[in-house]
């Protein structure tokens, strides 16, 4: 899987920022090409249906837009920041949209088991059943995936982003290793 960086535009955020709170027309499209994808991504993951994501994603830019005054550089990159407002963006709809799903017992599992499903995801195989185990997830933890593997958040960036800290971070992404091992061993 291709991962990008996204803290790589971290410079030309100041500019972009300072043209999206003048309301430039052209930084709205800046934003779009710049973030869109991976936060289309982090979306649609939590959200599961195209056209629901899409619903979701232009609420994102539209609260992102209507509340970029309020964003503080100090406190988290832009990245991050329209992150977390996709993320709890996505979660509202979900609450409001969807039945709560069931988790899966991973008592059973041992650290070595985990270690060895990531040694085994190499094949485009495993990536098939490593791609249908992240389907079975609540949106919540596909999210959290989402963020650390594909989009290389960091464990703070995603603890900001989540309202979390990082040692929690840490922890759900684990057990959602174990899950996700459980999921395909039972496949």
């Amino acid at each position: 899987m291709l991962k990008t960086d996204p803290m790589k535009h971290d410079n030309s955020d100041s500019l972009l920022i300072s043209d999206l709170i003048q309301q430039k027309r052209v930084a709205h499209q800046r934003l779009l090409e710049r973030y869109g994808p991976m936060l289309f991504r982090l979306v649609l993951r939590i959200v599961g249906r195209q056209e629901d994501a899409e619903e979701v994603y232009q609420d994102v830019f539209f609260k992102a837009l209507s509340n970029i005054k309020t964003y503080d550089q100090r406190q988290a990159s832009l990245a991050t920041w329209l992150s977390h407002i996709a993320y709890h963006e996505s979660l509202n709809f979900v609450r409001r949209t969807k039945p709560v799903i069931v988790s899966i017992n991973e008592t059973d599992m041992t650290l070595e088991d985990v270690d060895m499903l990531d040694e085994n995801l190499q094949s485009e195989e495993n990536i098939r059943l490593m791609e249908q185990a992240l389907d079975q997830l609540p949106p919540h933890e596909q999210a959290l995936l989402t963020m650390f593997y594909y989009d290389n958040l960091s464990l703070s960036d995603i603890a900001y982003v989540t309202g979390s800290i990082p040692s929690t971070v840490g922890s759900r992404l684990s057990r959602i290793r174990k899950k996700l091992y459980k999921i395909i061993k039972t496949s």
